[in-house]
């Protein structure tokens, strides 16, 4: 079912290690802040910083997760995250099969 103003998202969060991008999506899906994550890389990367143009491998940590379990995921991945800027960007997702979703929202509700 196509969403226009979906209750999914996808986030996406960048790391200068492996090591960290998967220690922060754990952290997140044992939090249950996201259902799930997969980390991808290397990549290189092309950026501004401080003034200067600069090249880099990253880890690029992608998470699902619900738009109200949301503001805890990027609180979590803001606080330990280690740069003081760190991407941490959402999108939503307008479609995907109703067993997905379902599967999605049980998984990250919070437990009673």
């Amino acid at each position: 079912m196509l969403r226009s103003m979906s209750d999914y998202l996808q986030i996406t969060t960048v790391a200068d290690s492996q090591e960290v991008a998967v220690r922060l999506a754990r952290s997140a899906v044992a939090a249950r802040l996201a259902a799930s994550a997969q980390v991808v890389g290397p990549a290189t990367s092309i950026y501004w910083h401080l003034g200067e143009l600069g090249t880099g491998q990253e880890w690029q940590a992608v998470l699902k997760t619900t738009a109200s379990r949301w503001p805890a995921l990027r609180a979590h991945l803001l606080s330990e995250h280690p740069w003081d800027n760190p991407e941490v960007t959402a999108v939503e997702i307008v479609d995907a099969p109703e067993a997905y979703f379902d599967w999605l929202k049980r998984t990250v509700a919070p437990a009673d």
